[in-house]
């Protein structure tokens, strides 16, 4: 039997990188599932070429509040309920504390944060109303352990880190579970642009990991099924490192 079977599950960020992966695992693992992105183009492309009439795309910017009332209505008239939801989309910025501007602290905030707030409270009410349902939240290794130039990125994602915990202490007598991972740096567009930023050849950057290598994408989106899966069903409000053993160290 599949781990998802019959589950119905919101992506967000699901047109590329991790979030794509997850969608196309939860599929063979038997969820219906509706990713977002807010590139409709990359959303419409992906939708086309998995053709399988379990995936729905919707375009969405996660930090408008209407459009998450639109994503949760959409799904529930398409598919009756809502037992997972992933809150993958992000962005990634690097810089020096003293050149960060507010408009671009604002930026990331709005999409990393307040984005996983706004599915978080629009979401976790149908699946307490269900009384069950499984919530994970991206976050990093950078909302766990300090450094240079990730002031911004890291503030985002330990947030999202806090978040994880007070949500999961609020709806566990609901049989809703909320957990985060913290991935390292995985082969997406986001190590690519930290070798260029931080000037390390991406051949050196996985050096950074005990295991000697980046991530692959598969392994993160298994760990998300694993905690969206009832084998993880006494799990909640934990910080699951992906990360090859850096916080380890």
């Amino acid at each position: 039997m599949a781990e998802l079977d019959g589950k119905v599950a919101i992506i967000t960020g699901g047109a590329n990188g991790i979030g794509l992966e997850t969608t196309k695992l939860f599929l063979q693992e038997g969820a219906k599932v509706v990713f977002t992105d807010v590139n409709a183009d990359a959303g419409k492309q992906v939708e086309d070429e998995l053709n399988n009439q379990n995936a729905l795309f919707i375009q969405q910017d996660v930090g408008d509040e209407a459009e998450w009332e639109k994503v949760v209505k959409t799904t529930l008239d398409q598919f009756g309920t809502i037992d997972i939801l992933f809150n993958n989309a992000g962005i990634y910025i690097i810089g020096k504390i003293a050149d960060l501007t507010v408009d671009t602290w604002n930026k990331l905030m709005r999409i990393n944060v307040l984005g996983t707030f706004l599915g978080l409270k629009h979401v976790l009410p149908v699946m307490a109303e269900n009384n069950h349902g499984s919530v994970i939240n991206a976050s990093s290794i950078a909302g766990i352990a300090g450094s240079a130039g990730h002031i911004l990125y890291g503030a985002s994602k330990g947030a999202v880190r806090t978040m994880t915990k007070d949500a999961a202490a609020e709806y566990a007598s609901k049989n809703v579970r909320v957990n985060s991972i913290h991935p390292g740096y995985i082969k997406t567009g986001m190590a690519d642009y930290a070798s260029a930023s931080l000037g390390i050849p991406e051949n050196q950057l996985g050096k950074i990991f005990p295991l000697g290598r980046l991530g692959e994408r598969i392994e993160v989106a298994q760990t998300v099924v694993f905690l969206a899966s009832d084998k993880a069903s006494f799990i909640t409000g934990v910080e699951l490192p992906i990360d090859g053993g850096f916080l380890a160290q």
